[in-house]
């Protein structure tokens, strides 16, 4: 087992991608600590599924959003699990607006957009860093977006928010290299995971225009997020897409 005998905190972690790179994580021998805000129910049966592949697992409720509530979800992980190893940052929040529609961008919305999708990992990184550095390194893999990279989403904001935090993940990686602690992202591209409340148009479309002739599951983020939390020993600062090839691969015209 790739993971056997380590610990990963993963943000939002009871449905969508989180469920499956909790579930990936597990699999391969790592006790998980399954963070939701809202989702108690989804988490708890992650975290039972997890503890049903033999190793240890407990759902946390924390609202990353705010600085204590990261804070105690990391102190808890560590005093129940005994270590923090990786911390994958996958809570997202966003609401679809217009990109022209700039008036619809409530302070509601900006505020709760930049406070999860930016603040949140800042803060789960800032509580995470010294029980790395004690154990001799650790990985942290932050979910971010190909809207960061194409202008294009669910929102101005939510695009704005990830490449925000892909900035962040660069810096991290560069401040903490010498401590044995790798820091990557993952630009998903459109994932079916009820996120967002698209209307199948939208999924027809996607589907359509991928090189691959269809879109990125959550099992494809998760052999992401496996690959940059214990193989890629050599890599850090850096943004794995995992887009089936839509943003690499745009039509020639």
């Amino acid at each position: 087992m790739k993971l056997k005998g380590k610990v990963a905190l993963v943000t939002g972690g009871g449905t969508g991608m989180g469920r499956a790179i909790c579930l990936k994580f597990a699999s391969e021998g790592a006790g998980v600590a399954v963070n939701y805000s809202k989702s108690q129910k989804q988490a708890e049966e992650v975290a039972e599924a997890a503890r049903q592949l033999g190793v240890p697992a407990l759902a946390i409720k924390a609202d990353v959003s705010q600085n204590q509530e990261a804070r105690r979800l990391v102190d808890e992980t560590v005093a129940k699990l005994g270590r923090l190893d990786i911390l994958v940052n996958n809570a997202g929040w966003t609401r679809p607006v217009t990109h022209r529609e700039l008036e619809g961008l409530t302070e509601e919305i900006l505020e709760r957009t930049w406070a999860v999708n930016v603040k949140g990992p800042l803060y789960c990184v800032r509580a995470a860093i010294p029980h790395m550095v004690k154990a001799g390194g650790g990985a942290i893999v932050n979910i971010t977006s190909i809207a960061a990279f194409q202008g294009a989403g669910s929102s101005v904001i939510y695009c704005g928010s990830k490449a925000a935090l892909g900035a962040i993940t660069k810096s991290l990686a560069r401040a903490f290299a010498k401590d044995n602690i790798r820091v990557n992202a993952i630009a998903p591209g459109f994932v079916d995971t009820h996120f967002v409340d698209w209307p199948p148009e939208v999924l027809e479309k996607n589907i359509k225009t991928s090189p691959m002739g269809r879109i990125p599951t959550v099992d494809d983020i998760a052999n992401a997020a496996l690959f940059l939390a214990c193989e890629a020993t050599g890599i850090t600062a850096q943004t794995v897409f995992v887009d089936c090839g839509v943003t690499a691969l745009q039509p020639v015209v």
